[in-house]
């Protein structure tokens, strides 16, 4: 390669990288959900699927639990006002239910993290739950071409591991001290999907949440593990 010292390792050559669009906040129809842009007309229903988390739901969060309507109208003004995110809700029924968010967007590489998750608790362990993770997933590779998808949490935090091994993010390891969130110490886990590893891991969500899977009551016929 030119430019490069005789038996010196470097890097796979990406060919004709270009970067990648940064994501324009797209409607995500699915079969149980659909993702839309977040926005102050869903906060209604917010406060509704919210009210019945626990102060427990929100320890990991670097945000407090919303007491009152308009601290979940500040919560999602904020987070539609953020230039550095693309939040979405998810509607099941036409109803907003939670929320995530395409987070630490960086179009020249190619990379994007979904995080910000705050389901209300009747999206929470849902088929639902896991398609609007496969339709956000999907948008990433499928529709913006981006070479890898992040998924970081408290490396405490035993749920949000599960859930990211579940999905098929691989485990990389653990950043030491790497923030301090209200006013505690966290160390981070990261977890990652790249393109490579996407077809194998579509295939598997996609098998998933096949209605096939599920019996006359709703009942998973294969488990999705981790």
């Amino acid at each position: 390669m030119s430019g490069v010292p005789e038996g010196l390792p470097v890097g796979e050559v990406v060919p004709g990288w270009q970067g990648r669009d940064r994501p324009p906040g797209s409607v995500l129809p699915g079969r149980t959900c659909v993702l839309e842009p977040l926005s102050i007309a869903h906060v209604g229903d917010l406060v509704q699927a919210w009210a019945g988390t626990d102060d427990a739901h929100w320890t990991y969060l670097p945000m407090p639990r919303p007491q009152t309507p308009d601290a979940v109208a500040h919560l999602v003004d904020s987070m539609v006002a953020d230039p550095t995110t693309v939040a979405y809700c998810v509607l099941v029924d036409g109803l907003a239910a939670g929320v995530l968010s395409l987070m630490r967007i960086d179009p020249a590489n190619g990379v994007v993290e979904i995080g910000a998750v705050i389901l209300g608790t009747s999206l929470v362990r849902t088929v639902a739950s896991t398609e609007a993770q496969r339709l956000l997933m999907g948008h990433v590779f499928d529709d913006l071409g981006y070479r890898r998808l992040e998924w970081k949490c408290d490396a405490l935090n035993a749920p949000s591991r599960r859930a990211a091994l579940r999905l098929g993010y691989t485990f990389e390891g653990v950043f030491r001290q790497a923030l301090v969130v209200k006013g505690r110490n966290r160390d981070t886990a990261w977890f990652s999907v790249i393109d490579g590893e996407w077809p194998a891991v579509r295939e598997r969500l996609d098998a998933w949440l096949d209605p096939a899977n599920f019996d006359a009551a709703g009942r998973q016929r294969s488990r999705l593990s981790g």
